[in-house]
């Protein structure tokens, strides 16, 4: 059975006022979509385990802690992991590949929507990735980067600095995909399958 992992998104303030002016102004829905995430394992079928870590604090992530909790799943995976990260959980992904080794040999990479060093305007603080990603090329398999240029959340500039970083990467552009909130995604679902 094929693992994937999928480290989701989340937000990061340099200091704590900016996380509470953050909390005061973030909208509350009470219904939501289901999201892509949540029915990836469904949609790849049975012969993927998908695995779907919940970040601490997501609303004010901190790099060290959502590094302690994913090495906690690492003795659990098998060679020929697949890793996906959204928005920030890509930057993570970036950054931990790049500063890291990885004792599994990972099939795939996949970095949806992910900023490199900003968020339009605000700094990442601690989830930057460093300007030349050579390890995160060498040990992470297929590279693949998703951006749209409608994105809301996270600038097209990111997406420009990860494909000049990384030029072996699989870039894919959209036009109205926006942050990549929606219930599917089967381009990726395609990528996915396509590493065998």
């Amino acid at each position: 059975m094929r693992q994937v992992v999928v480290i989701h998104g989340g937000d990061s303030f340099e200091t704590y006022e900016e996380y509470l002016q953050s909390l005061r102004d973030f909208p509350i829905e009470l219904e939501g979509s289901k999201g892509w995430k949540s029915g990836l394992g469904e949609t790849l079928g049975p012969e993927y385990q998908v695995i779907l870590p919940r970040m601490p604090n997501a609303m004010n992530a901190r790099y060290l802690e959502w590094k302690l909790w994913f090495e906690k799943y690492i003795p659990l995976l098998h060679d020929g992991v697949i890793l996906v990260g959204h928005s920030l959980g890509g930057s993570f992904l970036a950054k931990y590949l790049s500063t890291e080794t990885f004792p599994r040999k990972i099939a795939g990479t996949f970095l949806i929507a992910p900023p490199f060093d900003t968020d339009t305007g605000r700094k990442l603080i601690e989830f930057n990735v460093p300007p030349t990603p050579s390890k995160l090329s060498e040990q992470g398999g297929e590279i693949f980067l998703y951006h749209s240029t409608d994105d809301p959340i996270v600038e097209y500039a990111q997406f420009e600095k990860f494909e000049s970083a990384l030029p072996n990467a699989h870039a894919r552009s959209f036009t109205d995909r926006g942050h990549f909130l929606q219930d599917e995604f089967p381009k990726l679902v395609a990528d996915i399958k396509s590493l065998g």
